[in-house]
């Protein structure tokens, strides 16, 4: 029948079946290997790189590694360990090792578990892959006092390896690559992403050194740096607590064989602290390969914090602290996990989430003992921890008892909403609640408020539209209810603008199309539900930039591309090449960034929500135009204002 209708006879053969062969597979769905062809992606090329250095260095074979970023955006990974193979493969008798590793997926010397005990480069596809989306590589081997190169384009062999000379005094691999422009595009690698990238597996092995250089200067990045921790996780969790009041003087920190516990290799370090100063986090590891959807590992090193101190708590009579849960410990926890293991099971070729499930049982015994005598011989730092988490289970049982307890008439009684950041001024004046859309928005903004007059509500995605809607399905509402909640009032006839518990209601959406949409829904809603809010002016909208443009130490934000292109041509007063991103959301922004242009009142810009009082009417039309229900009215508006079309920023 189909082929009747579109006049083509069929051809489902043998011949219809597509192969690709050697690297094929790569290009033609790099994201089932690498995530994507973002810009996360991208860096993970040298990640997976500099993971077989890694797995040098962890081995005991390199005491070295360089990671050097050029000018055309190519980077080089250098080490001095064995070296890879170059003989002719036993199966491939016309190919070298080294082609058949960089040219075939799964293919590597990590699988038996001979070469390498453990390893952060597991599935054989990493150098590959590499190989295969990078328009040009380049591999030096120095290996038996000889030096060997061979060079690749798209994963291609540009010829078989050749021998080049003696290397009388050199060891080890150099890999060098440049990302194919067919597969990423205008992206270009960040020397502070790669800097963060190397500075952290410094940390996470304490017996290599990590030489960073770069030709790139960004203005805030060390064009040069070496990195050598000897002390580890410890050194690394005093680095990202620096400047904050932590509970402890030192972090609990420790390093633990698995082969003394259980008999099998590997091993588990560890570092935490607590602090009132910020949110907690925890970082996890898995053969130096950083897994930021946790997994087993993590699961096995909460459960043994957990019972420590709630044995603890038990020890000195603090009834309370049974009352601690996982969650409570998240809330100013500041945690590095990093475990080393054969074999690991992780989801995912980009290693995301670790998924060995004795990983939990082996974390959480290695941790649990040493947990028990540090609380027992820190009796200071663990009495402030103790008493801080009890205070976090009594915040959390109190919102979840206010939350299940229904308002009784003679007594009004305030619930809010649980997703709400609130601040903690006891009276209105000179608060603030900044609505945003989403929860990685609401991540750089809870960063970057003032924790004593501003709150934060974010919703998720596109509020109701509240026009023509009936009662009973705005009162149904999920995101209108925490909206009310939040605010204190109800809405229509009933709202009283003297219960509102912030000063200034202030909306804060992504300078896109779908931000000025959800503003505009909000706006709706206000204007209908809560119209003297607007006329006694608490209501604002933030003004986010769309650009950042930098120019060595000089940074300059700009709101459009017309104030963009004055800036490019005047220039920003600083040295060399000014650098463009454009922010696609409020997500993308980090807290210096969200708080400098957008929160901070000294330096932020807010655009007032007002109704003409001239033409009160107007505005009720234009309401009603553009977020009625009949099409045909919202037609004619675009119609008849179709000139600032050519403005729109889709």
């Amino acid at each position: 029948m189909n082929d009747l209708l579109s006049g083509q006879p069929e051809t489902y053969d043998a011949s219809s079946i597509e192969v690709l062969e050697g690297l094929e597979p790569v290009r033609k769905r790099p994201g089932m290997y690498i995530g994507g062809t973002d810009e996360r992606a991208l860096h993970h090329l040298v990640a997976e790189v500099l993971d077989n250095s890694m797995d040098e260095a962890v081995a005991g074979h390199a005491s070295r590694i360089e990671v050097e970023l050029h000018a055309d955006g190519a980077v080089t990974v250098r080490d001095n360990g064995r070296g890879i193979p170059v003989d002719p493969h036993p199966k491939f008798p016309d190919k070298s090792a080294l082609e058949v590793i960089l040219c075939t997926l799964h293919a590597g010397g990590k699988f038996s578990g001979k070469a390498y005990q453990t390893s952060g480069g597991l599935h054989g596809v990493g150098a590959s892959v590499v190989n295969a989306l990078s328009d040009h590589m380049r591999v030096e081997v120095a290996r038996n006092r000889e030096l060997y190169v061979q060079e690749f384009a798209r994963g291609i062999p540009q010829g078989p390896v050749q021998k080049v000379g003696p290397a009388p005094n050199r060891r080890g691999t150099t890999v060098t690559f440049h990302p194919d422009a067919e597969i990423f595009g205008s992206l270009h690698m960040k020397p502070a992403r790669l800097l963060k990238m190397a500075r952290s597996k410094a940390y996470l092995f304490s017996g290599v050194e990590i030489r960073w250089k770069s030709a790139i200067d960004d203005g805030e990045t060390p064009t040069e740096a070496t990195f050598h921790f000897p002390g580890g996780l410890g050194d690394y969790l005093g680095d990202q607590l620096a400047g904050s009041t932590t509970y402890a003087d030192r972090p609990f920190a420790g390093k633990v064989q698995f082969q003394d516990k259980f008999g099998v290799p590997g091993s588990a370090e560890w570092a935490i602290n607590w602090t009132p100063a910020r949110d907690g986090f925890l970082q996890s590891y898995c053969n130096t390969v950083p897994t930021p959807e946790g997994g087993t590992h993590e699961s096995g090193f909460w459960a043994a914090i957990l019972k420590g101190v709630r044995a603890y708590g038990e020890l000195v009579k603090n009834r309370k602290a049974a009352d601690i849960t996982r969650e409570d410990m998240l809330a100013g926890g500041c945690a590095l996990i990093s475990v080393f293991i054969r074999e690991p099971q992780f989801v995912g070729q980009t290693k995301d989430r670790l998924a060995t499930e004795e990983a939990a049982k082996w974390v959480e015994a290695a941790v649990r003992d040493h947990f028990d005598n540090w609380l027992a011989a820190n009796t200071k730092a663990a009495g402030a921890i103790l008493d801080f988490l009890v205070l976090r289970a009594e915040e959390r049982l109190r919102r979840r008892q206010e939350k299940e307890t229904q308002r009784k008439s003679a007594t009004k009684k305030l619930r809010l909403p649980g997703k709400l950041v609130d601040c903690s001024a006891s009276n209105r004046a000179g608060t603030e609640l900044f609505i945003v859309e989403g929860d990685s928005a609401g991540g750089s903004a809870k960063m970057a408020r003032d924790r004593t007059k501003q709150a934060l509500l974010p919703l998720r995605g596109k509020i109701l539209n509240v026009l023509g809607a009936a009662s009973a399905k705005m009162g149904a509402n999920q995101e209108i209810n925490d909206l009310c909640q939040a605010l204190g009032v109800t809405m229509g006839t009933r709202f009283n603008v003297d219960d509102l518990r912030y000063d200034k209601i202030i909306i804060m959406t992504d300078a896109d199309v779908d931000g000025a949409h959800i503003a505009s829904l909000l706006m709706t809603f206000f204007f209908t539900q809560m119209r003297p809010m607007i006329d006694k002016g608490h209501l604002y909208l933030a003004c986010p930039p769309l650009y950042r443009l930098t120019q060595g130490a000089r940074r300059v934000y700009v709101s459009d591309d017309a104030e963009k292109e004055r800036m490019l041509a005047k220039g920003l007063g600083g040295k060399g090449k000014i650098d463009v991103q454009r922010f696609k959301g409020l997500g993308e922004m980090d807290a210096k960034d969200l708080k400098d242009t957008t929160m901070n009142p000294e330096t932020r810009k807010l655009i007032r929500v007002s109704i003409d009082e001239d033409a009160p009417g107007e505005t009720g039309d234009l309401v009603e135009r553009l977020m009625g229900k009949k099409p045909e009215l919202r037609f004619q508006y675009i119609q008849e204002n179709a000139r600032f079309v050519e403005e729109l920023d889709v």
